[in-house]
């Protein structure tokens, strides 16, 4: 396959749409037709091969319109038989778009054509993204290229569009600012699911029953689907509205054009305007994204990335002007995400040059708008990922193949025996060798599967997982390796500042009992911002400065709140970057007296990355900071320098360099970060379910250590690989007490390391490895226990190469640093920061027992109700808010109207929306818990589990109909419309309930198979089809020798009941529901089928009713359903046969399951 053109599309080819008669479904038929009508006529003559010619014609029709509906389902299909390939795309009108694996479908899209200055400009829009070629370099199709790669001298000195005529041409090259939606109306989406595969397969089902004279059934079957496939685009609609409501609403926003301040509507914006932006009023958020050039601010990005703590961005001003934007790099500080709300903003100073807007909003530059902002794809991704695939295609084909060879067989047989009987009607002889065909591609196989799949959706919805990539759940029954980031995912954002190391050797100070300078470089040094009354940022920076008894101002000052000191105001930050490892800042303040202002550069960062910066080191700086995070620690360094008295101009221009060297070490922070409170049982929940567990964190590998031997991730002693230093030459494992040295590659590899220690490998020797020894790293990477001081892109890395090496991988971190990592795994978890470890109590009540008046009335108690003084008080208004709270309805109809609010919820929720997803991951969880992985796992082997199964139950259905319809066809054998009814509606009933199957509350050792085409499946399949096979043969039989047949069968005669009929329909009956008791896999992937109870009812009805019709209690349900009285003696053998089967069928699944039923772990 060629590379991708980019994230969304593979590949695109050019073509032109042929005239209807040249089309693949027209001109051919045309000839086969003429060709077969003259054989017909003139070769073969009409009258003695009528049947036998109508019957072609009607295969050459049906050939005709499955060719015909083939273009529909498939775009490769119709541009094969209706379209003109063409390799210059300027001579094309229409292009077939491939998109990349689970991005959506293939498109026909139209090309369009503009004639400008430049030449003739050509595109196209697919998935809301518009397209252009280069014609000029690259003969390719790229997406529509934003101003967002400029240096910030181009943005600082823009002074928007000046004139009319750029804002059109700019408004004819971006278009508007608007993420419309178009809603299809209700016929249109029918008609799409109406064309669809399955839907057309059934309905052709139906006709073919309507031909074998089954009304009832037919006229039922084709009720429950169109009703079906309405349901699902009422479904469809809804949710399309509410993803519209997702987008912006316009409103008026202030933009610089034609050289003045101009009001303009929102939808209107263009990339390259200039607008002032100012808090969001109401529900007004940030219209599209944009790049600070002026004026801070503090955002909730909520609605993006989920996280509910408002970040802080900063205006460009501050960086050198050469400085290149890089939105990967500068995004996350200076960039205004589209969707996103401004809580509070700063006006830009009016001294300072540049623009200022009349209404003393921050100046920004618009870099992209409508769908190709964040909030834009975000949109993308839950409108088009794809949300149908509940298992492997492929096999799901090779599947019904391997089924389709048994009802050849029995249509071949049928046809074979058929036509040596002259006298048998051929079309009713092919009528039925087609019923036998289709028998095997189940018509509920679509419903069953996608019902599997919503399941677990609205049950990880409950437990506030969500979820836009529905097709990734059963991704996550096969997981191998579970990777996890450490900080604010395993450890909890509840930090302790433990004090100060390293100005007393090891002795930890009190943070209120350091040296001023220390206490000055903790209360300067964060990004924390006062928000209204309250303090938001970073948890350990909060922690810190609420730890040196300080407070932040509104105004960007810290003052200590006990000690006698003098307060500092931040006057600039060089914010903390992963790559970095570190940041500072540049604050001061003016003694009493003076005029001019002293300022202080203060540091913080990893203890390795500030260590040469220090000028001053104390000699036991690595001893003192390496015995604290070998406990587990989290361990900063701090620096400081004092600037002296500078201009403001000279603070602008003072880089990040020239801070960060010669500094003044002012000691180490001490920071205890304990373990969430369900991460151990969760990791080890997970452990013991059979999977790989390993840590990939930024922290120091040291803290890292501790942290997985506390989690017990790592059990044996833990290496690290190091580089060359003082006591070792060359790159060595080295143990966290430096008990253990061995060289790094002159030892058998799994002997000598692997098998007898744990590892840890640093970003610094993953570098190394990945350039050295790629093939040594291949080896180690499954592994390793802990990564540790591992950049994003690192993480990104370790991912996407254990999935070459096909593991399947989950990743959990949070939605900010781990979003690479998190995108790239087949399972990304997203865990919120600063969210709750447990649900909400409102909600947990409302899952529990309801209690009160409705409890009350369930446990046969009236509410107590009011004194009738007390009554007759309420006001009108007080009234209306009664019956709006449901006080006037009965506690029973109370309970029903609270049932019928929890159904309306459970459909909503299958439509995520913004704020609940991240931007992030596929999968998010509301809550901060690690559990959210276990929940994810369970439901995903559950999803896998009940897909397995329902494959199983339909393949024995279908097998055990295939034989009804064939062998017993030819003996007379045929089923009655009504029984026909009946089998569908007790069969359908089984198949609801086993697919809302719950999953157990603890994970298993064992893991599920992870593929329907195994060795255990075909084995249990065959064998348990022998022995049914068996059963109905051996009864057919006996009910034979009761009752012989003297006349030929006659298979056109209206049906009469008879003990042949009465026999085979009551054991193929019992059999297709003993199908569901049997193959239901239960324990321990999801609850034991006495725990399903609406299964376990609807089996003992039907199982109730198949007894009633075998011993004829009931006689007029009996005669209803066409059966006659068995006599007594045959009734025994009856039930001993049926229950023989079942206990024999049990017993060959379980043994077949106890040898080959369970899944493997993938060997590392």
């Amino acid at each position: 396959m060629s590379a991708p053109l980019n994230e969304e599309i593979q590949h695109i080819s050019y073509c032109n749409i042929r005239p209807v008669v040249f089309h693949g479904y027209v001109a051919p038929f045309i000839f086969i037709y003429g060709a077969w009508l003259y054989v017909w006529i003139a070769i073969y003559g009409t009258e003695e091969y009528f049947e036998g010619g109508l019957i072609a014609l009607a295969i050459i029709g049906l050939i005709q319109v499955l060719t015909s509906l083939f273009c529909l389902w498939s775009i490769g299909v119709r541009c094969a038989l209706t379209c003109a390939t063409v390799t210059d795309p300027f001579k094309a009108d229409w292009a077939k778009v491939v998109p990349t694996p689970n991005n959506g479908f293939t498109q026909l899209v139209r090309l369009h054509y503009d004639n400008d200055e430049n030449g003739r400009e050509l595109w196209f829009i697919f998935q809301k993204t518009k397209y252009i070629y280069d014609a000029e370099e690259k003969k390719q199709f790229f997406p529509l290229s934003f101003p967002d790669n400029h240096s910030i001298k181009y943005y600082m000195e823009w002074r928007g569009y000046q004139e009319e005529a750029e804002i059109k041409t700019a408004e004819k090259q971006f278009g508007k600012n608007n993420m419309a939606m178009d809603i299809p109306k209700f016929m249109e989406l029918f008609h799409e699911r109406a064309t669809a595969p399955f839907f057309v397969f059934q309905v052709f089902c139906v006709a073919l029953w309507c031909l074998d004279e089954y009304w009832y059934y037919s006229i039922f079957t084709l009720f429950m689907l169109i009703a079906f496939e309405a349901t699902l685009v009422q479904q469809q609609l809804r949710n399309m509205s509410e993803i519209r409501k997702m987008g912006n609403k316009p409103y008026v926003i202030q933009v610089y054009r034609n050289r003045k301040w101009l009001k303009v509507l929102s939808d209107e914006l263009l990339p390259a305007d200039i607008v002032s932006i100012g808090r969001s009023q109401e529900d007004r958020l940030v219209p599209c994204d944009m790049l600070l050039l002026r004026g801070p601010c503090i955002v909730d990005e909520s609605m993006l990335t989920g996280e509910s703590v408002p970040v802080m961005k900063e205006a460009v001003e501050t960086l050198e002007m050469d400085h290149i934007l890089d939105m990967e790099l500068d995004g996350k500080l200076h960039v205004l995400s589209g969707g996103t709300k401004v809580v509070q903003h700063t006006p830009p100073s009016k001294t300072g040059p540049g623009l200022k807007a009349s209404d003393n909003g921050c100046i920004a530059y618009v870099l992209r708008h409508g769908f190709n902002t964040s909030q834009g794809k975000l949109l993308r991704t839950i409108l088009y990922s794809v949300k149908r695939v509940t298992a492997n295609n492929l096999e799901t084909f090779a599947f019904i193949l391997f089924l389709l060879i048994f009802a050849i067989v029995a249509a071949s047989y049928v046809w074979i025996q058929g036509t040596r009987n002259l006298e048998r009607n051929r079309y009713k002889l092919f009528l039925e060798c087609t019923l036998i065909l289709t028998s095997v591609v189940p018509p509920e196989l679509p419903i069953e599967l996608s019902l599997a799949v919503n399941t677990s959706l609205l049950a990880l919805t409950k437990l506030f997982v969500y979820c836009t990539e529905p097709f990734r759940i059963p991704f996550a029954g096969k997981i191998d390796i579970c990777c996890f980031d450490k900080t604010g995912t395993l450890t909890s954002d509840n930090l302790v500042v433990e004090g100060v190391a390293g100005l007393k050797g090891a002795e930890i100070l009190p943070a209120i009992e350091a040296p001023l300078e220390t206490i000055q470089v903790m209360a300067t040094c964060h990004s924390l911002v006062q928000l209204d009354e309250e303090m938001v940022g970073d948890p350990l920076e909060k922690a810190t400065l609420n730890a040196v008894q300080w407070k932040l101002t509104k105004g960007e000052a810290v003052i200590p709140i006990k000690r006698n000191a003098h307060g500092l105001k931040i006057f600039h930050r060089f914010h903390f970057a992963s790559a970095l490892k570190r940041m500072s800042v540049i604050a001061g303040h003016t003694p009493p007296g003076a005029m001019d202002t002293e300022y202080i550069a203060t540091v913080k960062g990893a203890p390795e990355t500030l260590q040469k910066m220090f000028k001053d080191l104390p000699s036991d700086y690595d001893s003192v900071y390496l015995a604290m995070a070998r406990r587990g620690a989290r361990v900063l360094a701090l620096g400081y320098k004092k600037l002296g008295t500078m201009s403001h101009q000279q603070v602008r221009e003072t880089t990040r360099d020239d801070i960060e060297c010669n500094l003044h070490f002012a000691g180490f922070i001490i920071i205890s970060c304990p373990l969430k409170n369900d991460s151990k049982s969760s990791v080890k929940e997970i452990l013991l379910a059979s999977h790989y567990v390993c840590m990939i964190t930024g922290d120091n590998p040291l803290t890292a250590c501790h942290v997985a031997k506390e989690l017990r991730i790592t059990k044996r002693e833990t290496v690290i690989l190091q580089p060359p230093n003082e006591s070792e030459s060359s790159w060595h494992w080295k143990s966290i007490d430096d008990s253990v040295v061995l060289p790094a590659f002159s030892l058998d590899m799994r002997k000598d390391l692997i098998n007898v220690y744990d590892l840890c490998l640093t970003g610094e020797a993953l570098l190394y490895l990945q350039s050295d020894h790629p093939k040594l790293l291949k080896i180690l990477l499954p592994n390793t226990k802990v990564f540790a001081r591992v950049a994003p892109k690192q993480k990104e890395f370790i991912i996407t190469t254990l999935k070459s090496q096909g593991y399947t991988t989950l990743m959990c971190g949070d939605g900010t640093n781990d979003v690479g990592a998190l995108k790239h795994a087949d399972v990304g978890v997203a865990l919120l920061a600063n969210a709750p470890e447990k649900l909400p109590e409102k909600r947990r009540q409302r899952e529990e027992h309801v209690t009160g008046a409705d409890g009350d009335a369930f446990n046969g108690k009236m509410p107590l109700s009011p004194p009738s003084g007390q009554r007759g008080r309420l006001t009108g208004k007080a009234k209306q808010r009664a019956v709006a709270r449901g006080d006037n309805l009965a506690p029973t109809q109370k309970k029903l109207a609270s049932m019928l609010k929890d159904l309306e919820e459970e459909e909503k929720s299958q439509l995520v929306r913004l704020g609940d997803a991240s931007v992030a991951s596929p999968f998010t969880s509301k809550l901060s818990t690690v559990m959210s992985v276990c929940h994810i796992i369970k439901q995903g082997r559950c999803t896998l589990v009940t897909t397995l199964q329902m494959f199983k139950i339909l393949a024995l259905n279908a097998l055990i109909l295939a034989y009804s319809q064939s062998v017993l066809y030819l003996d007379g054998i045929k089923f009655s419309d009504g029984q026909a009814t009946m089998q569908g509606l007790l069969l359908a009933g089984c198949f609801l309930f086993i697919s809302r199957s719950k999953p157990l509350k603890t994970l298993s050792k064992l893991r599920p198979l992870p593929n329907i085409f195994n060795f255990y499946t075909m084995l249990t399949v065959i064998l348990q089809f022998a022995v049914h096979f068996t059963s109905l043969v051996y009864l057919v039989r006996e009910a034979q020798k009761l009752d012989p047949k003297e006349e030929p069968v006659n298979l056109e005669a209206e049906f009469k009941p008879n003990l042949l009929n009465t026999t085979v329909y009551i054991i193929s009956m019992a059999l297709q529901v003993s199908t569901f008791a049997v193959n239901y896999r239960g324990e321990p992937f999801m609850e034991s089928l006495k725990n399903n109870k609406p299964l376990v009812y609807s089996l003992l009805f039907s199982a109730g009713a198949i007894v009633c019709l075998a011993c004829g209690l009931i006689p007029d349900i009996a005669d209803q359903f066409q059966l006659v009285q068995l006599p007594s003696e045959f009734r025994n053998t009856v039930i001993t046969v049926i229950l023989t089967d079942i206990i024999s069928a049990f017993m060959v699944d379980r043994t077949c399951r106890f040898l080959f039923g369970s899944g493997r772990l993938k060997q590392a």
